[in-house]
């Protein structure tokens, strides 16, 4: 079973003036990977359709209880709408943790809910590197409010 590789990005949003958080998944953006596989899929609405996550439009919590599906939520966002707004378009998925592993898997686009995203995924992560990684996004998002 091959492992990804995570990193959290947060960054500034020129357009906006806020920071947003992007999962990096080896290496490539999220937002890069699900426009090339709705693009690819032929989904339409798709390509450019999704943006980071914004902490100062909604209290997300705990960036840790947020990446670890930790909400009470069936799914967890991982990415919002390229407008900023995360309940506009969201892509969510379910998060599961184990003490070796971090799992994304069953994502899906609840406002295309016929959509398939059976081939996208699951992206599995060492639990060890996914809490270092969620460690340094939290003290990002600390020093950034």
């Amino acid at each position: 079973m091959d492992q990804n590789e995570i990193q959290f990005s947060y960054r500034a949003r020129d357009d906006r003036g806020v920071f947003e958080v992007v999962p990096r998944v080896d290496g490539t953006p999220l937002t890069d990977l699900i426009d090339k596989f709705e693009t690819d899929a032929g989904m339409r609405p798709s390509g450019d359709a999704y943006g980071g996550l914004v902490p100062q439009f909604f209290r997300f919590g705990p960036m840790e209880d947020h990446f670890h599906g930790r909400l009470g939520d069936a799914k967890t966002p991982l990415l919002g709408c390229e407008c900023g707004e995360w309940g506009c378009w969201p892509l969510l998925a379910r998060i599961t943790t184990t003490d070796d592993l971090v799992i994304w898997d069953a994502f899906e686009q609840p406002h295309r809910p016929a959509r398939d995203y059976t081939g996208f995924g699951p992206f599995r992560f060492d639990r060890h590197r996914y809490d270092d990684a969620l460690g340094k996004l939290s003290r990002a998002v600390d020093e950034g409010s």
